[in-house]
Formats: structure tokens, C-alpha cells, sequence
């Protein structure tokens, strides 16, 4: 071989590995609600060296895990708390937030996205409802100021921000809301270049009868009459759904970033759905369906951001079994299945 054909193909291989890396979308959100939980460097390093996992989104702006994740190469997504909401409508506010959470760690720690609250619309919470959009757009004008313009601002939402979302095609955003508050703030994603953050879980859905088309195993399907599809997955529902509803607002093309998804591997006894063999289904095909850049039936080859819920099962989160049983790994970083993360 020539060296300038040696060259060639070395160049060629460096492109596609990049490629790769760049256009894998696998993340996983990093809670922290342990007392077993490892340090976050150490996280860090078994994520980067041993995983597929190339992004993480945590619920605040912990300094320690910032740290630990600079030069990583794994993207961030960070979060200011629902209660920093009102405050963050105030320029100077904005400014104070992002000199004190962003300016320490960017860029050495890959941030790319601010989430502002989570799950606000469903919060009923007025006084957050109404200020998200405008702490948005000002969180959004600080991160300018600050010179750090290509961290994007956006906000996760459940589903039941929906008012229908059967058959997927009458997908549509409760009325008042739809108008109001997610059409200004869809227009504010587009003109940001930003993503519409969303939380399926079909798991959430979950009956014994549907419980293969939950979890993507084979299944008859689910009809719709108005476009003439057949579904054979809960999750490609769900999204289509939500775009039918952006889409009815004139917003389909704003890009979707799947915030949280998951499945617990164990339950109480009343929790039939939280089942080890379920969490293994959803979460293995969901990654793959993922790295397939398959998009769904209404958004075919559309390429979407993931974020697994959560890399840990996390012992000290309230509520029943199923909310300390959705983690990916142990505390000790053992595999709690194959969900086809690993490196091999």
C-alpha cells in the first residue's frame, strides 16, 4: 500500500470513528438519592471506558460531578431546581446563576444543555408554570452574555401535558396550555436552535394485556385508522403522538430529545410490570433502536438524543420498590442486565 493510500485510508477510519461517537445518542441520568453510590470520577471513568454511554443529565448542578466529568468527552445536560424558576426571569439573576453553575466548568466539562425544572406544566404550580418560558428566554440571554452560546436551554415534560395520544395521529396538547404556553415556548426552541424535551415511559402505560407491546417484544399490534399504521411498540407511539401534537401547532420540525425513559427490574407484589426480564426488553431495544437511528413511523431515520432512567439503582428514593429499582448498574457497577451498553 502507498502512503499517500495508507493516508487515505487512515483518514477514512478516523471519520467514521468520529462519526460514530458523534452520532451515537445513548445517555443515561445520573440520579444521586444513595448512601452506596460511588464517587463521581470514578463514574466518570467506568462510563467513558467501559460503556456506549457517551452523555449524562443530572437534576442540579452538582460541582462535584461537573468536575469529575471534565474532559471526559461526555456530553452534560444540568438542571436548575423548579424553585430557581421565578428568580431566573431576572437578567441579573440569570447572569449570577450561570457565573456561579456554568463558568467554573465550561468547557473543560462538555455542558450542552440547561434544563430549566422538570416537569413543570404538570407541577400545578402556577407560579413556575407561568415564569418557565420567561426564565428560559432570560437564562437563555445570560448564557449569551457569559460567551457560552452553544449551550442550549430547553425544559423535560411528561405526557400528560397531552390531551390525547390514541391513535397517535390525534395526538394534541391540552387545551389552554397548547396555545398559551407550548406553542411560544416550541417557538422559542426553534428560534434557539434547541430541543423539545420529553419523558415517555411506556412503562407508565403498562396492563398485562399490553405488556409485550410495552416492553417491544412481539405482539399483534395496535391499528391506526388514520394513517394506516400498524405499531408494534408503545414507545414509537408515544413520540409520535407528541409530534402529532407539535405538528398541529406548526411545530414539527423542532428536534425531540427523549429526557427520561426507563423501566424497573423489580417491584412490590401489586407492581406486576416490574419484572427484571421487562427492564432487560425495553431498555436493550430501546438502545438499539436508538443506535439504529431508526426514528419512528412518523418521523422515519430521525435521530434522537435518549437518556435512560437511571444508571443507578438508587436506595434512598422514596415511594414504592419499583422507584429504587430503575437503575442500569448496582452501586458497584455491576450490570443489573444487559440492556447492550457495554463495551465489549
Amino acid at each position: 500500500m502507498s502512503t499517500r493510500s495508507f493516508t487515505a485510508l487512515f483518514l477514512f477510519t478516523s471519520f467514521i470513528l468520529q462519526l460514530t461517537a458523534t452520532t451515537t445518542a445513548i445517555g443515561v441520568n445520573y440520579g444521586t438519592l444513595g448512601n452506596n453510590l460511588p464517587p463521581p470520577a470514578e463514574v466518570a471513568d467506568f462510563l467513558a471506558t467501559k460503556t456506549h454511554i457517551n452523555r449524562i443529565k443530572i437534576f442540579d448542578t452538582n460541582p462535584e460531578i461537573l468536575r469529575a466529568f471534565a474532559n471526559s468527552n461526555i456530553s452534560v445536560t444540568v438542571t436548575a431546581g423548579n424553585g430557581d424558576i421565578p428568580a431566573l426571569t431576572k437578567l441579573d439573576a440569570a447572569r449570577q446563576w450561570v457565573a456561579t453553575n456554568i463558568a467554573p466548568y465550561y468547557p473543560q466539562t462538555r455542558i450542552i444543555r440547561v434544563a430549566v425544572g422538570n416537569e413543570i406544566l404538570q407541577s400545578a404550580v402556577n407560579d413556575w408554570i407561568y415564569n418557565l418560558l420567561p426564565a428560559m428566554k432570560t437564562l437563555n440571554q445570560a448564557l449569551i452574555d457569559a460567551g457560552f452560546k452553544d449551550i442550549k436551554v430547553s425544559t423535560p415534560h411528561t405526557l400528560g401535558f397531552l390531551e390525547a395520544s390514541e391513535p397517535p395521529s390525534e395526538g394534541r396538547f391540552i387545551v389552554g396550555y397548547d396555545k398559551q404556553i407550548i406553542a411560544p415556548m416550541l417557538q422559542f426552541l426553534r428560534k434557539t436552535k434547541s430541543v423539545f424535551m420529553i419523558n415517555p415511559y411506556p412503562y407508565f402505560g403498562y396492563s398485562p394485556q399490553m405488556e409485550n407491546y410495552a416492553v417491544f417484544k412481539a405482539n399483534q399490534g395496535v391499528y391506526d385508522k388514520n394513517t394506516r399504521i400498524t405499531y408494534f411498540n408503545m414507545f414509537d407511539a408515544q413520540m409520535d403522538a407528541v409530534y402529532s401534537a407539535m405538528k398541529k401547532l406548526g411545530y414539527g420540525d423542532v428536534p425531540i430529545v427523549v429526557a427520561e425513559t426507563g423501566w424497573p427490574s423489580a417491584g412490590d407484589p401489586d407492581q406486576p410490570a416490574c419484572a427484571l426480564e421487562n427492564a432487560r426488553s425495553f431498555n436493550w431495544h430501546l438502545v438499539r433502536q436508538v443506535k439504529a437511528r431508526r426514528g419512528t413511523p412518523l418521523m422515519p431515520n430521525r435521530w434522537f438524543e435518549a437518556y435512560i432512567f437511571s444508571l443507578f439503582n438508587e436506595n434512598l428514593k422514596p415511594g414504592p420498590t419499583a422507584e429504587r429499582n430503575f437503575g442500569l448498574f448496582y452501586p458497584d457497577f455491576t450490570p443489573v442486565y444487559d440492556a447492550g451498553i457495554m463495551k465489549l
